[in-house]
């Protein structure tokens, strides 16, 4: 098996180096000081399950590597649209994309039946600039269930969780699902192949949709957000209207707001990567999040007032980040 991981930062990275450590052929796409520390001592990964290090090939040219069997996306979903001259040089006929993303992904309605089978969200693929640059024959779904960080170029910290569920857009069992899950696994990571992903996306967009805006607005950590009465409001309302839009698109989380809320309150004072990116100036990931999300219920006629609020106030938010940019 042949792997380009497309963004190789501390998502990237650190799934890379396990397929390494699994035998996979792998291949970093980074850039800058990140780069040239791979480059020079290899990826090195602190975990509590011990620490390791590997020496996958890396480089910011994909043209070095040539086509592979998987691409996986460890880029921001704002940056999608406008990769495809990266990921041209790695495709063949049958390469897969897999995008670890937050948030309602480009492939969405592709292979759902239904009323909006093949129904195109505009705030996620803005005029199909997604679709063309990562085409829905090649996407497989994957929700991230861990937490990592650069802590200094080539050193990749490993705070919780090794889940990587994956899945195609129709539900069906492939090889090429299965292949890469085994390869995951050997290399120490959870990779379980669902029939259901989309039931994955809306279980995390429950708290990213919330504790995402809100702890850039307000500055917070989301045990900061829990432990404050009107925060911890805010984000019960934007889950309930979360799961009603879910319900509406035939999909229902199956997992209480109480529960949401314990898992959020165990990861401490844990800064979401939408304040990570708000205290580095970078834009931010919002709108395959909220406005996605207010999207679909335009689309299904529900309700969601909290999170039109939210939205409109983080939206603000992010055009004054990208002005200054």
């Amino acid at each position: 098996m042949k792997v380009a991981v497309l963004g190789a930062g501390a998502i990237g990275a650190y799934v890379g180096a396990a397929l390494h450590r699994a035998g996979v052929e792998v291949h970093l796409i980074a850039r800058g000081e990140h780069l040239q520390a791979i480059r020079s001592a290899g990826v090195r990964v602190l975990t509590p399950r011990g620490d390791f290090v590997a020496h996958p090939h890396a480089t910011d040219d994909p043209t070095e590597v040539g086509p592979v069997d998987h691409v996986f996306l460890g880029l921001k979903a704002n940056s999608y649209a406008a990769a495809g001259p990266m990921i041209q040089p790695l495709l063949h006929e049958t390469t897969s994309i897999i995008a670890a993303q937050n948030g309602i992904p480009w492939w969405y309605f592709h292979g759902l039946k239904g009323p909006h089978e093949g129904y195109r969200i505009e705030s996620v693929d803005p005029g199909g600039a997604v679709t063309a640059a990562l085409p829905l024959h090649r996407a497989i779904g994957c929700v991230v269930y861990a937490a990592t960080e650069i802590e200094r170029p080539g050193v990749i910290r490993h705070l919780e969780g090794t889940r990587f569920s994956i899945g195609e857009p129709n539900g069906e069992p492939t090889e090429r699902c299965a292949a890469f899950s085994r390869a995951a696994v050997e290399g120490g990571l959870k990779c379980p192949v669902e029939p259901d992903l989309r039931r994955d996306v809306w279980i995390k967009l429950m708290g990213n949709i919330a504790f995402n805006p809100i702890s850039a607005l307000a500055r917070a950590t989301m045990a900061g957000i829990c432990r404050h009465d009107g925060t911890r409001g805010l984000v019960v309302a934007m889950m309930q209207e979360t799961v009603e839009v879910a319900r509406r698109v035939g999909c229902d989380p199956g997992i209480s707001i109480e529960r949401r809320l314990r898992g959020a309150e165990k990861a401490g004072e844990h800064k979401t990567s939408t304040l990570q990116d708000l205290e580095k100036g970078k834009p931010l990931e919002l709108d395959v999040l909220l406005a996605a999300v207010v999207e679909l219920a335009d689309l299904t006629g529900a309700e969601v007032p909290t999170l039109r609020a939210i939205h409109a106030v983080s939206d603000l938010l992010n055009a004054n980040l990208v002005r200054a940019v």
